[in-house]
Parts: C-alpha cells; structure tokens; sequence
C-alpha cells in the first residue's frame, strides 16, 4: 500500500485486447460513467456485462480501503491515512462512523497507514476492524461498542493487521504485513520478526504462513479448499493459493498469479471471488478479473488505482475503494456468500 503514492501511475494496456462499446445515455438520477473495462477473454462477457459502466459515488477522502456492505442497507469503508471510518448510504449521503478508526496517538509522521483497513460483518450486527496504529483486530456491535478481538500472538504485538475473512465454521483468517508501523520491517516497535497469515479459531490464535514479504488481501473459494492470499511486494508483485487442509492449516503455496513485471501502478491488495469462483483482484492499473484457474479475463479499471472491492446491494454490485474515491460497478454475477 505505501509504495502506491511512489509508483508512477498509468493505464493497462495489452494487445488485442477490447473496451466496452460506449455505455449508455445517463439518467438524471445516476452518476456518470467513469474509467474504462478491458475485455480480454471471450468469458469476462458473462462476468461483465457489455453495459456495465464504473459509476463515481464520492471522492474528496485520504486512502480509501475495506469496502463492507452492512446487514443496515448501507456501505461502510476505511480512510487509512485519513485514520476514519465513513458510512456511505444509497442517497449519496457520506458521514463519519469512528475516529479516530485505528489510532489516537501523536507520534506517527504524517501520512502514515496508522488508520482502520480492511473491515467485515460479524455476528448479532457487528463489525470486524482490522486497526493499524492499535496492531488489532475489533468487533464494533450494533450499539458502536468497540471490543478486541485480538492483538497478540505468544505475548508479541502484532504488526497490523490488514484484511480478514471469516470461514463458514467461525474460523477466522487475517494477514498481518507491518504497514501500520511507519518503518515497516525495521521500525524498533515491530515485534514480530515475520509478516504472517493467521487462523483465530476457538479462542487460539495460531500463525499459517512466516514467509511472505507482504501478506495483504485474502479470500476463501467457494468450497474452502483453497485460500487466496495477495503479496503487495513491489519486488515480488503475487497472488497466492494455498490448500485448505481439514483442519484449518494451509499447505501446498502456490503463486496464482504473478504481476512483478507490471508497471501500471498499483500492488496486489484486496481481493473477493464470486459465487463461481472467479477471483477479483485489485492490482496494477485496476481489477484483474481471473477464472478459477488463473486466466486473466478483463480488467476494471477505476479512474484511480483500488485497493479494495466488495459485493453489495443484491449481491452482484462489487463496490471499489480507490485512492481518494468510492465507485461501483454491476455485475452479471453474485459474489462469494459471506458467513455473516
């Protein structure tokens, strides 16, 4: 996430590949269409209807992130740098729902991931917030009372927690690069000495996976064998898929997908799959749309690079966070049902 301000930023552009014929006249009641979508297999169609347009809905925030649709009819997203929780509602309507929303102290320097990332439903109403500055994991209930979930592993501070997802047995799964501490790796408050992916489950937490550089979005496939992971290494530009074994634990690493060579700006970072078991991944100059196994298909390419994306209204409207905005777009195809 932090090196997305120092890449230069451009446009996706691969040969032989086609953008949506022009959308359609705008009604008064609806925002423009904005960006543009690559077409680059003949089955992105049936995941991307040729009508479909990027629509605007706010803009004007900080590092928009953690996009959830809430059990309420309205949209809850994350304001990173900008240290906020916002609530967006269908009449257009943005007001503020926690800050600060992931850290009230007064050391970090300007600029800093200190804020609240990625962001589920939990049960009874409440939400899941993984809160960089604090290093933890909240649930916020119905009534806004914040609690931690976790915080530590074997008596160390976790780095910051970025984005979590729950499996259908209440297991929940969550990555932990260090972008919230301002010198990541080396900063002297990091005490963990790796980047990992965890299971929290009956009360246990317990670290899956030590070895990768930047563990960021994560998604379950439709039947949980497998669980996607991104790496938002400038070096090392990957999604990951690894095997759910009975027990939680992951086995067999795999790269799905690599973008390394890519020079669009934008990392691996927030990813969903839909009911079909395609993957939607923020990436280099938008999101990479691939089939289960690992063809690109297309690309949706906000006007600003995203970092995130959820399912939302009916289930086939995938809302982005990107930069300084909020967008969305509807699809032919329902997301992934979440646990909650």
């Amino acid at each position: 996430m932090k090196n997305y301000f120092l890449a230069a930023a451009g446009l996706l552009s691969l040969a032989g590949c086609s953008s949506n014929p022009p959308a359609p006249a705008e009604s008064k009641n609806e925002p423009p269409a904005v960006g543009s979508i690559l077409r680059k297999e003949a089955q992105f169609d049936a995941l991307v209807p040729a009508n479909a347009k990027i629509e605007k809905l706010a803009g004007g925030f900080t590092f928009t992130e953690g996009p959830v649709w809430r059990q309420t009819g309205v949209l809850w997203f994350s304001d990173v740098v900008g240290n906020v929780v916002r609530q967006w509602s269908p009449d257009g309507k943005v007001e503020e729902i926690l800050r600060p929303g992931g850290y009230d102290g007064t050391d970090a320097p300007a600029g800093s991931f200190i804020g609240p990332n990625g962001d589920i439903n939990g049960e009874d109403g409440s939400a899941l917030l993984c809160q960089h500055g604090w290093h933890r994991i909240v649930r916020i209930d119905k009534d806004r009372k914040i609690t931690t979930v976790v915080d530590s592993f074997e008596g160390k501070r976790l780095n910051s927690p970025n984005d979590l997802v729950y499996k259908s047995d209440g297991s929940l799964y969550f990555t932990d690069p260090p972008y919230g501490l301002p010198d990541q790796d080396k900063d002297k408050k990091k005490e963990l000495k790796f980047n990992g992916i965890f299971r929290l489950a009956g009360g246990k937490l317990q670290v899956l996976v030590k070895d990768m550089t930047r563990p960021n979005g994560i998604a379950f496939s439709p039947d949980e064998k497998t669980l996607y992971v991104s790496n938002s290494d400038p070096e090392k530009k990957v999604w990951m898929r690894f095997d759910v074994k009975p027990d939680g634990a992951l086995a067999n690493g795999k790269v799905f997908f690599d973008v390394t060579k890519e020079t669009d700006d934008g990392l691996p970072d927030g990813m969903k799959v839909d009911a079909q078991g395609n993957l939607y991944c923020t990436g280099p100059g938008g999101i990479w749309i691939f089939s289960p196994d690992g063809k690109h298909l297309g690309t949706i390419k906000p006007p600003e690079t995203p970092a995130n994306c959820n399912w939302g209204d009916d289930g086939k409207t995938l809302y982005i966070t990107a930069r300084t905005g909020l967008y969305r777009i509807k699809l032919a195809v329902a997301g992934k049902k979440a646990l909650y």
